[in-house]
């Protein structure tokens, strides 16, 4: 075993331990000065807002896990419900078929009628023997085939359904996790002063637009497709977050992209991660109204919004604000790890 990840697995949990106790710490009391700095809370808003945009992704890559089980298994079902007609008509004939076989041949055997189980079986030896013609042995080679797929398919169908189940319940169980994280940021801000918690949240971006209510415009320098885009993403500050939102009524970071490219006429992939390589990749520097900015893991970013230009960014964050527009200050410039020109 590795002795340095033994080292670091108990490091974590001394760390684990000492947050759990200097929580208790803050609820206690009868313990004075326990409570924490708007530092202190912003650090842990901070953390708490990239662990939400960590399971937004794996909500959104487990719901479309789902939906493409669920189209599967649509196509599954129609397929069964088509072998099965085709099944049914070709039963008849089979039936028919044997039934003939069965009442009136002897295949040279005596004895050959009472060795056989019923029509069917008959059937069967019959084809055996060579006594079918080529109609005849093709209409029950198609009937066993179908019984075969029919059997098959179910099987099938039954599989994915439970795939479908499971994607279902790991993207339910992110989410729920996600609306832990922001009750845990909301039960810090609560202990806060009104002018503590606004010093708390300045470092994730307090909005640079009213968002109490829908709707804002655009005034900024973009051009063309970029125009567009931000003209429609701006449109949207103030609707809700959305878990899986793709509008009209909300969106989740990467909904409100797609939409707002999509209105442009570029498809963008549904997830932050597939958006990240859907473009010619900039650096900060290099970012022009309209380019998508990735932030928290360079090789699997968790969250995506748009540069408005004048060192601003459009999106929707958490279930704890509505679409905004933020100031990109040293928060975002730290976890940002790359931008996407659509």
């Amino acid at each position: 075993m590795d002795n340095r990840h033994d080292r670091g697995s108990y490091r974590r949990h001394l760390a684990a331990v000492g947050f759990i106790a200097a929580g208790a710490l803050v609820l206690s009391p009868g313990i004075a000065n326990a409570e924490p700095t708007p530092d202190e809370v912003r650090d842990e808003i901070e953390q708490l807002e990239r662990e939400f945009s960590e399971l937004n992704e794996a909500y959104n890559a487990a719901k479309q896990d789902h939906d493409a089980a669920q189209k599967k298994l649509e196509d599954i079902e129609q397929d069964l419900q088509d072998t099965e007609d085709d099944l049914e008509s070709l039963r008849g004939s089979v039936r028919s078929l044997a039934n003939a076989a069965y009442s009136g041949a002897d295949y040279s055997s005596p004895a050959y009628l009472l060795s056989s189980s019923g029509p069917e079986d008959v059937l069967r030896h019959a084809a055996d023997l060579g006594y079918l013609s080529s109609s005849q042995e093709q209409s029950l080679l198609q009937y066993s085939e179908k019984k075969d797929t029919l059997e098959r398919l179910q099987d099938e169908a039954e599989q994915t359904e439970q795939e479908a189940q499971d994607k279902l319940d790991e993207a339910e169980e992110a989410r729920d996790e996600g609306e832990q994280k922001m009750e845990e940021q909301q039960e810090l801000l609560d202990s806060l002063t009104a002018e503590e918690q606004a010093e708390a949240t300045s470092g994730v971006g307090a909005a640079s637009h009213d968002s109490s209510s829908e709707g804002a415009s655009y005034t900024g320098s973009a051009s063309g497709d970029a125009r567009t885009a931000l003209d429609f993403a701006f449109a949207q500050v103030g609707k809700p977050y959305i878990w899986g939102g793709t509008g009209p009524d909300g969106y989740d970071c990467s909904g409100l992209t797609q939409a707002a490219w999509a209105q442009a006429g570029v498809s963008l992939p549904r997830v932050s991660q597939d958006q990240f390589n859907a473009g010619q990749r900039v650096s900060w520097d290099q970012l022009q109204p309209g380019d998508l900015m990735f932030f928290y893991d360079s090789s699997a970013p968790t969250h995506v919004g748009m540069y408005a230009g004048d060192n601003q960014m459009v999106h929707a964050s958490t279930s704890s604000k509505p679409i905004g527009v933020v100031e990109l200050n040293d928060y975002y410039r730290t976890n940002f790890v790359g931008g996407v020109r659509p």
